[in-house]
């Protein structure tokens, strides 16, 4: 990890690619920055996946080739889920029951960086946020 770095949630990722202008300027400059490493969740990736596979996600091609090439082409970083993230992520208080979003938490904890997001549920955990 650089000197600074972020984790974008799901809907801020992609944000990025395709409405760039729903980003507020703090998060903006967070994800353009060029000292500032910008980390994709494998939580977010499989969200995506679901979302995608259950029809409330449209993409432009299969998530398979479309995620994989986007992290790329945006700068970012995959984040792996590791073992750790995941029983963190199962101590959280039940603030928010979504687990794509506890993992995120969990990450952001752990790893001790902000997380990008809109979700005002997630303003309950004890981690930095970066509002969009």
């Amino acid at each position: 990890m650089g000197a600074a770095a972020v984790i974008v949630d799901t809907h801020v990722w992609l944000w990025m690619l395709v409405e760039p202008g729903r980003l507020s300027p703090a998060a903006r400059r967070a994800v353009t920055s060029s000292g500032t490493d910008v980390y994709v969740s494998a939580a977010s990736t499989w969200e995506i996946a679901i979302k995608h596979q259950l029809g409330r996600l449209q993409l432009p091609e299969a998530p398979a080739s479309y995620v994989p090439t986007r992290i790329l082409a945006s700068g970012c970083t995959a984040l792996p889920i590791e073992v750790a993230h995941t029983l963190r992520a199962g101590d959280l208080p039940p603030f928010h029951r979504d687990p794509f979003d506890r993992l995120l938490v969990a990450q952001a904890q752990i790893l001790g960086i902000p997380l990008i997001t809109s979700d005002p549920a997630l303003h309950r955990y004890d981690i930095e946020r970066i509002d969009t």
